[in-house]
């Protein structure tokens, strides 16, 4: 199941795509076998409930914009029909419909039960999915920002770490600085400085987890921190 995912994800967004996909195929290979414990034994969302959850967010995120763009419903799609298959993913998407024709979602109640459900790095992981929907016609549109913001907010992430998910998705000529949490004008030394604290902080041994997923996006912003780092050595020439 993960690995389709991230064969399904290596089509539609290359590399990237596919981390992302292997890390959904996991979450939802869990899913299959019985409850996503995602925070302790006594907090884990089930199956079911985590599933329907997170298809919120995704069409809050669809409509953010006040329009249902064939590529983002294609994008989420692609990832149900991968993991569960047509049959399942019908069932899954009757619901998603639903959730789409209805006028309001209350990002703060859903950000509220994944607190209370998962874990932060699962969180994180799921603000990355649901860039992934922004972004899926080729650009994140300053409306979509704005929910993504407010989910951010609502899963109690860090401000810095809805910033570098971000600048991973949303390029401009300072995305470097931002992936490391600097601004332009940092100096070499600060530079370097943040580089060892990103890369301290995201390293895939620090991930204190089993999970290939989680394991998985730790490896994907890693490697982005040191390609972000890389780019400034040149720029900078140090």
């Amino acid at each position: 199941m993960k690995w389709m995912g991230a064969l399904i994800g290596y089509f539609i967004y290359r590399f990237p795509g596919a981390l992302l996909g292997f890390f959904l195929g996991s979450m939802l290979e869990q899913a299959r076998m019985g409850s996503l414990n995602y925070g302790s034994s006594s907090r884990g969302l089930t199956k079911r409930s985590f599933e329907l959850k997170l298809l919120a967010l995704a069409a809050i995120v669809i409509k953010a914009d006040g329009q249902i763009v064939a590529e983002e419903l294609r994008y989420v799609r692609n990832y149900f029909i991968g993991q569960y298959g047509e049959l399942r993913a019908q069932e899954i998407f009757q619901h998603f419909n639903q959730e789409i024709k209805k006028e309001s979602q209350s990002i703060n109640a859903l950000g509220a039960d994944f607190v209370q459900g998962t874990v932060y790095a699962t969180r994180v992981q799921i603000l990355h999915f649901l860039f992934g929907i922004a972004n899926a016609d080729g650009q994140v549109s300053p409306s979509e920002l704005s929910k993504l913001s407010e989910i951010a907010k609502a899963m109690r992430l860090r401000i810095n770490e809805y910033e570098i998910i971000k600048a991973m998705f949303v390029k401009d000529t300072d995305q470097a600085y931002k992936i490391l949490g600097l601004e332009p004008q940092a100096t070499v030394d600060e530079i370097k400085k943040a580089y060892r604290s990103q890369a301290k902080k995201y390293h895939p041994d620090r991930i204190q987890t089993q999970d290939e997923a989680l394991l998985k996006g730790a490896q994907q912003k890693f490697l982005q921190i040191q390609e972000a780092y890389e780019t400034l050595k040149k720029q900078r020439g140090f």
